[in-house]
């Protein structure tokens, strides 16, 4: 037998030899088609390719593509575990040519390898043309040898393919394999097309128009060939099934899951199975693409998908969470050929037990309450729409799985009942919130909000992708367009640009077209906490609401600014390492040229701290571990440990990132919403420029990471060689010259200050006055001494009493301006005279206030220096009284 792999891999290896150059399938979130829900054909990844505004170096292509069709028009989710054919997942083989060969080409390729490589009998073959491409009708005839009844004319759009309404489009040729006369249908085309005996297996798309809005065709330039075969469907016919359920991949899944619960895959449990092992592959693929369960948008249609999954699996009776361990079963089947799942393995086990765990509680207590709703309604009648949005509202139990609930009782739900109670619900909302106060401007987001939903953030692991414009906000009103020059806020459906919030700055960067539009984003906010609002100029060209654009986050500007975020959590960490668990995070700021941390800590941080806690975090950094992301409940994550950051807003689940190398646990597991680096390697360096107080108990520290750090480092560096050329010494030996020279000041100034006392002890020009002269009997020695420390005042004093042995002397030292003014008295007059009397008469007299001290030694000091003399004469004056 052939296996699912084997087909995989000799189709590419085929067109390999034939001059195609292999491509990995692109994940499954289609960023270059804002349109789609996820990549539905294998085709997408190549539309920009097609439409001419992507070139490639390799005019040919092949692929194994994944695809996903749960969500918007192509939406095969109700009929998956019922048909033969029906998957939220599959993989499409596909051969590409971007205006290279065409359809000769094309149709002798699908020839060879159905018939020559893989031996598929020639007589179970039929093709298909559009019924005006003669072209393709010759060639088939030509080349396969296929008689003209095998060959049918088909003039529905079924054989017309386009890209939508405008672009590339062409006629098709689809290939069918007749599985026999023993299955009811016929030949397409005919009146019993519909039936399975006759299954299309591959389409070759011919790409040679150009339609117009008004609908007129055009020959392209350059005609292209777009190809597709469905994998599970090539691998039935040659595995010889009929149904793609009985495909070895199918059987494996099937066997895992019957092993798990006990139960054959016969019966009723026939389809619950095949639900299980189809939602558990497009499950496991959405969350290895870096999808994640949520409420809305992608996060939605992922839930939805699981959640159908565990109610087959609670049908089955499994009593404990199911899917998450089916997971390695599928990581054997199919992590060969796509090695992100067994990479996102963890990832995917752990979101799908949380999510499974979760969903019983709910289920148990919704089919709880929908069983007594329902007690006296029979076939035919419906659930009253209220009735359901209160199981919604109140319970967590979506709609669709209280319509699938009531499905097998043929009892409907009333959708229009249910649509009125949730538009009350929202009109309620609204109005509760108007009267909080917000802005006008807030106002316009609820509505934007409201009508458009929440913006899909791609920015996870995509810079660049297409998005559709839902809305302008100029000087905070919608408008529906703006032209170049013009200041506006441009939502759009999804995003790879990240808003602010969390301490992290929004992103910057273009959003253009290939028509000449061009704006630059300066910031990206976060408004209502679910819209990703870009701030821009436009440069040039005109936007309109409903247009595609592309949007480019500045690369650089936001590895920078992941660097410094991922140093932040591994701060944090040191933080408590070094000084103690009391360390919590009080604020912080990521942007790209610097980082600040605020933490509660009493004290400032020593340097022998800071130097610490900075080797810490390099020494993380240089082990290179990767950080890994988990998807947890608040509770859940905080009670495995991780840190709540401050400035974060947390709904049922939390982003849980886990960094830095494990000995009991990850060095730094915390709650974040924000963008980080893969590997810690790629912070680079980490360097602290400053640790200061912010208020009482908060502490704040700067740093840079990277290139920062790099500049500021070779700042410091150009620094100390100027420093090292005003000395005339090299970098090395620049501590011990410094070092020299302080020594070298502190002994002239010595030298200096003894040589003032020596001048003011014997006169001479720096004393103003007699040394010595005769008061009313009082013998008063009065000096002003420029350029005298104030701290050398007593000393001379004491000289001053010990030489005239009594009387009173009178010492004022000017420096810088300002004046240090002392008085000392012998003991034996301090009985009539005190020296803190005098000594405010001369600090008055310099224009100051106070001074104090002892009877016998008092000082003080005044701002002007130029009264010195005046002073002096205070005291004078007052013993002369």
């Amino acid at each position: 037998m052939t296996s699912t792999n084997d087909i995989r891999r000799s189709f590419l290896d085929y067109f390999a030899a034939n001059g195609h150059e292999p491509v990995p399938s692109a994940p499954l979130v289609p960023y270059n088609d804002p349109t789609l829900m996820f990549v539905n054909a294998g085709m997408v990844p190549f539309k920009n390719v097609f439409t001419g505004l992507e070139t490639r170096a390799v005019p040919r292509a092949a692929s194994s593509q994944k695809c996903v069709r749960a969500g918007g028009k192509h939406n095969d989710l109700d009929n998956v575990g019922y048909t033969a054919r029906h998957h939220t997942f599959f993989e499409m083989l596909g051969n590409f040519s971007f205006g290279d060969y065409f359809k000769e080409q094309a149709i002798t390729h699908a020839w060879t390898l159905l018939t020559k490589e893989w031996g598929l009998p020639a007589d179970k073959l039929t093709a298909t043309v559009y019924h005006t491409d003669d072209e393709a009708f010759d060639l088939w005839r030509r080349i396969a040898g296929l008689p003209e009844e095998r060959i049918i004319r088909i003039a529905t759009s079924d054989n017309f393919w386009s890209m939508g309404d405008t672009g590339p489009c062409g006629p098709c040729s689809e290939i069918f394999y007749d599985h026999g006369a023993h299955i009811p249908g016929g030949p397409p085309g005919s009146p019993d097309e519909d039936g399975d005996r006759f299954i299309e297996i591959w389409n070759l798309v011919f790409m040679q128009f150009e339609q117009a809005a008004d609908g007129s065709r055009t020959p392209l330039p350059k005609p292209s060939i777009d190809t597709g075969m469905g994998l599970e469907r090539i691998a039935a016919v040659m595995q010889g099934v009929h149904d793609n359920y009985d495909t070895d991949t199918f059987r494996a899944l099937i066997a895992a899951s019957e092993g798990l619960t006990g139960v054959a895959a016969e019966g009723e449990a026939r389809a619950s199975h095949r639900v299980i092992a189809d939602h558990l592959r497009s499950t496991s693929y959405l969350l290895a693409d870096g999808v994640l369960p949520s409420n809305e948008g992608r996060g939605y249609v992922l839930r939805r998908i699981m959640r159908r999954a565990m109610r087959h699996a609670h049908l089955l009776g499994a009593r404990d969470p199911l899917m998450h361990r089916l997971v390695p079963a599928l990581v054997t089947e199919m992590g060969q050929a796509y090695p992100e799942l067994g990479r996102a393995q963890p990832l995917i086990e752990e979101v799908l037990e949380r999510e499974e765990t979760r969903f019983r509680q709910t289920l148990q207590n919704g089919l709880r309450l929908l069983d007594e709703a329902t007690g006296a309604l029979g076939e035919g009648d419906s659930l009253p729409g209220e009735t359901a949005f209160r199981l919604y509202d109140t319970f967590g139990f979506p709609y669709d799985l209280t319509e699938d609930a009531l499905r097998a009782r043929g009892i409907g739900v009333d959708r229009a009942g249910f649509d009125a109670a949730m538009a009350q619900q929202k009109a309620a909302a609204r109005a509760a919130w108007k009267g909080s106060g917000d802005a006008a401007s807030g106002e316009a987001w609820f509505d934007i909000a409201e009508r458009e939903g929440a913006t899909e953030f791609t920015g996870y692991t995509a810079t660049s992708g297409e998005g559709q414009v839902v809305a302008l906000l100029k000087d905070g009103t919608e408008v529906a367009s703006v032209e170049a020059g013009d200041e506006v806020v441009v939502l759009t459906n999804q995003t790879p640009f990240y808003g602010e919030s969390g301490g992290q700055t929004g992103d910057a960067g273009t959003i253009t077209t290939p028509e000449g539009l061009r704006l630059a984003v300066h910031d990206t906010s976060k408004p209502l906490g679910r819209l990703h609002a870009h701030h821009a100029t436009v440069e040039a060209g005109r936007i309109g609401v409903g247009m595609t654009v592309h949007l480019a986050v500045d690369v650089d500007r936001r590895d920078a600014i992941r660097a410094n975020h991922s140093a932040t959590h591994l701060l944090h960490a040191a933080l408590r390492h070094r000084l103690g668990a009391h360390v919590t995070q009080k604020g912080s700021l990521v942007a790209a040229d610097r980082l600040r941390f605020d933490f509660s800590h009493p004290t400032a941080l020593t340097a022998d701290d800071i130097a610490a806690i900075e080797a810490e975090v390099n020494a993380e950094i240089r082990h290179n571990e990767p950080v890994t992301t988990r998807l947890m409940s608040p509770d859940d994550a905080i009670e495995a440990g991780a840190m709540a950051l401050f400035g974060e807003k947390y709904g049922d689940e939390v982003r849980v990132l886990s960094m830095g190398r494990q000995s009991d646990g990850h060095y730094s597991v915390e709650l974040c919403g924000g963008t980080h680096v893969n590997a810690l390697g790629d912070i680079g360096v980490f360097r602290i420029v400053s640790e200061s107080a912010v208020s009482s108990g908060v502490r704040r520290i700067e740093a840079l990471t990277g290139e920062g750090a790099r500049q500021w480092l070779v700042g410091r560096e150009d620094t100390l060689k100027a420093v090292a050329a005003a000395l005339r010494t090299g970098p090395d030996e620049v501590e011990a010259r410094v070092a020299a020279l302080v020594d070298e000041r502190r002994r002239l100034e010595r030298e200096l200050a003894e040589a003032k006392k020596a001048l003011a002890l014997g006169g001479g020009s720096a004393a103003a006055g007699p040394a010595d002269e005769s008061v009313n009997g009082v013998t008063f020695a009065g000096q002003v001494i420029d350029g005298l420390e104030a701290k050398e005042l007593r000393g001379l004093l004491d000289q001053a009493k010990a030489r005239i042995g009594s009387g009173i002397a009178a010492i004022a030292a000017v420096n810088d301006g300002r004046a240090a003014f002392a008085v000392a008295v012998t003991d034996d007059l301090v009985s009539r005279f005190s020296a803190v009397d005098l000594v405010k008469l001369g600090v008055e007299a310099l224009g100051g206030k106070g001074g104090g001290g002892r009877p016998d030694m008092a000082q003080g000091g005044g701002p002007d220096g130029t009264k010195a003399g005046e002073a002096i004469a205070a005291v004078r004056a007052a013993l002369a009284a």
